[in-house]
């Protein structure tokens, strides 16, 4: 379990195509402190398992589905990734429950300036929407984030310069794909909901 709050920017040094699983490389020192073989690392709100460590670089196996259901397969050496260690149970939780398990990809359509704010406009997948409320929480390539508006499929979301500087939200333009996590709250509710009113339920 992840809190959204990102640790290092990470440096993505390869990634091996053509086998499954495909090898991912990163370079991170600093959330390597206290990392074991087998330990978790969030990347770009992706959960990857460490394959191999030298205390400056690591690597993790990534499997062509989740190539495939997130923005890690468009990915290219030198490009900057946000990075998170796993959760101590004794930490404090600042940002919001992120599991690591990404819902979907979304688009950035709009990127504007207000009041010192950057405000990035989100489209989602089809089904994501129904998660998402206004102030609620979203998880953006790892980033635990607060929903400012929502409208239909489109969210808001304001990033203030410490954000800016210290992921790489920062860099996101318009046409940039996104990954994406709901509350995992939200999908449980859902489901509970189901079984005692049927017909809440809907089509994934």
């Amino acid at each position: 379990m992840f809190t959204g709050i990102i640790e290092e920017l990470g440096t993505l040094e390869s990634l091996t195509p053509g086998a499954d699983p495909a090898t991912l490389t990163i370079r991170s020192p600093r959330v390597l402190e206290g990392i074991a073989l087998g330990d978790s690392i969030a990347v770009d709100g992706c959960c990857l398992t460490v394959t191999s460590h030298n205390g400056e670089r690591w690597t993790a196996d990534v499997i062509a589905t989740t190539l495939a259901a997130t923005t890690l397969g468009s990915r290219t050496a030198g490009d900057r990734v946000n990075l998170e260690r796993c959760v101590r149970v004794d930490a404090r939780l600042d940002g919001h429950i992120v599991q690591g398990h990404v819902d979907g990809t979304g688009e950035v359509i709009r990127r504007e300036e207000e009041a010192g704010t950057t405000l990035l406009r989100l489209r989602l997948p089809v089904g994501l929407a129904r998660y998402v409320v206004d102030k609620g929480s979203l998880a953006v390539d790892g980033v635990s984030l607060t929903v400012a508006a929502i409208d239909g499929d489109e969210v808001t979301i304001g990033l203030i310069p410490e954000t800016l500087e210290r992921t790489t939200l920062g860099r996101r333009a318009v046409g940039d794909r996104v990954n994406l996590e709901v509350d995992v709250l939200a999908k449980h509710l859902e489901k509970l909901a189901a079984g005692l009113l049927p017909g809440t339920e809907q089509d994934r």
